[in-house]
């Protein structure tokens, strides 16, 4: 996480939040570096294009919304349902304005294991064993990180809160 503050030159907001309503929701417990980056960001997009979700006055960025919008908007068929309560599925926690989707695979009976998934608009996913913020940080950093850095692109490191932020 340090390195994405650094890469993004940004000022830690400290957030307070409320982990134990929002891990009571999904009957999981989130993983740590994620809420760390929750805490230290908000929602809202680095590299004015990956669209980072946490919890925001703006819809658009708040995780639980999001999820919430996904479970009523599940479609038949996919290889990773969205994940719903005391089961297994995918979480979006970022997105970029080219469609690409990241997500965690979550299993509620083996809670602290978050591989990641990305999906680019071609519907294709890819599987990482890494955590959030090393993903995060290949995704915006990393040029050779095929195919989902943005690095490649010469985009500003850079980090723009969505409206603004609720820890709550």
């Amino acid at each position: 996480m340090r390195r994405l503050i650094e890469l993004t030159d940004w000022v830690p907001l400290d957030l307070t939040v409320d982990w134990e309503s929002i891990e009571r929701e999904l009957q999981l417990p989130l993983p740590a570096d994620y809420k760390e980056l929750f805490e230290a960001f908000g929602g809202g997009v680095f590299c004015e294009s990956v669209f980072f979700l946490a919890r925001s006055d703006a819809l658009s960025f708040d995780l639980l919304a999001q999820w919430r919008a996904s479970v009523a908007a599940e479609e038949e068929g996919d290889p990773y349902p969205v994940y719903s309560p005391g089961g297994k599925g995918v979480i979006e926690w970022a997105a970029t304005e080219w469609a690409d989707q990241y997500c965690w695979l979550v299993d509620a009976e083996r809670p602290g294991e978050f591989s990641i998934l990305a999906r680019g608009d071609v519907g294709e996913w890819h599987r990482y064993d890494m955590s959030t913020s090393e993903f995060l940080y290949r995704v915006l950093a990393d040029k050779e990180f095929k195919p989902f850095g943005v690095a490649e692109y010469g985009l500003d490191p850079t980090f723009q809160p969505g409206r603004s932020v609720d820890g709550s």
